[in-house]
């Protein structure tokens, strides 16, 4: 069996992350995995194994017709039985298959406004999807809407993982006082609700003032990020909240972190709260997406609702006030993501599909 795991970049996304994790754990498991990357290279090139074989398409538009064609050939001559195409990678997927119709097309969604689907624009991807032979989707809802707005029938659940790393980076230091540093993984983007984030610690640092909050992600530099971090200056924050931008040593950071944090208002399944669980860190979210999937009871993190500045600052009183439930709540995460989030978890069923829809 010879899969291709197909995105669009290699930025720090959660989608890239998947596609890169999947394509390094089926290199252990399959004939030959491959990894191909269509319009952007970016931090995650460095995370592929030596074992994946990586090509870099440089697409320049939706019909590049020569990408088109040396992706074409690079599946023939490897004779690839199972394209895996990763969020909007599908429109590249899809052609492939046009021109060579014996692969096998497998489309992985990872749409993060999964509480805003309504909205979600669908005519090029209906027609696409035509031609996928199954749907692998990251929460409830995404299978819901596939199967009603696209007409899906082959569409599944397939959580989304971590692949934890025995001797990880450690390039950033993060600054602030161990033992009472705030980490939010998430990229500056409107759905992750930063503004929200900032609202909620900015209440409670009179009474910690030796805390401080760290913001570790892609940073657009685009009118989302100007204004966050002018809101910051505004609040007289700049002492207490940093911004790191996109990091590739995620392991490294998360071990100096004392809680991890998400403040969206729309997700999926966020890997940062998978992480965060890998990582043993106490956990704070709001309630979106499938982050109950994560922090599926009171003993494993503390979920609130989104948009709600005041019952995120309550929820990160009480944690950072007791050393002990930080403790518990941490070790319950890690114990409960390695059951459901961890590389085993996810490669029985991905195999199976594999096998299902592979050319005979």
């Amino acid at each position: 069996m010879r899969v291709l795991q197909l995105i669009d970049s290699l930025d720090a996304g959660g989608a890239e992350r998947m596609a890169v994790n999947l394509a390094n754990l089926l290199s252990k498991d399959i004939e030959k995995s491959y990894l191909v990357a269509t319009r952007k290279e970016g931090l995650l090139k460095q995370s592929i194994e030596d074992s994946v074989s990586y090509m870099f398409l440089g697409r320049k538009s939706t019909l590049d017709v020569q990408s088109l064609y040396r992706f074409y050939r690079f599946i023939k001559s490897e004779n690839i039985s199972i394209i895996h195409a990763h969020s909007s990678s599908f429109f590249m997927g899809a052609m492939a298959k046009l021109l060579r119709p014996k692969v096998r097309l497998i489309w992985h969604d990872h749409y993060g406004n999964s509480n805003l689907l309504e909205e979600r624009p669908y005519r090029v991807l209906k027609v696409c999807s035509r031609l996928f032979d199954a749907v692998f989707c990251v929460n409830s809802n995404l299978i819901a809407w596939g199967k009603e707005k696209l007409g899906l029938k082959s569409i599944s659940y397939l959580s989304n993982f971590v692949l934890p790393k025995s001797n990880y980076d450690k390039e950033t230091i993060l600054k602030g006082r161990e033992g009472k540093r705030i980490l939010c993984l998430a990229n500056l983007r409107p759905q992750k609700d930063h503004f929200n984030l900032v609202d909620a610690f900015a209440a409670i640092c009179e009474q910690f003032p030796e805390w401080t909050l760290h913001c570790v992600g892609k940073d657009f530099n685009d009118s989302y990020s100007r204004e966050l971090k002018l809101y910051v200056e505004n609040h007289n924050l700049n002492d207490n909240i940093y911004f790191y931008g996109s990091k590739s040593d995620t392991e490294y950071i998360i071990s100096q972190s004392t809680i991890g944090i998400l403040s969206s208002e729309s997700e999926g399944l966020p890997l940062a709260l998978i992480e965060y669980g890998f990582g043993a860190l106490a956990a704070i979210s709001t309630n979106v997406g499938d982050c109950a999937r994560v922090i599926n009871d009171n003993t494993k993190g503390v979920l609130v609702a989104s948009k709600n500045a005041k019952a995120l600052s309550d929820a990160m009183v009480h944690v950072m006030s007791d050393k002990k439930l930080r403790l518990e709540l941490g070790t319950n995460l890690k114990t409960h993501v390695l059951s459901n989030f961890s590389k085993d978890a996810v490669r029985e069923s991905l195999l199976l599909k594999y096998e299902e829809v592979q050319p005979k």
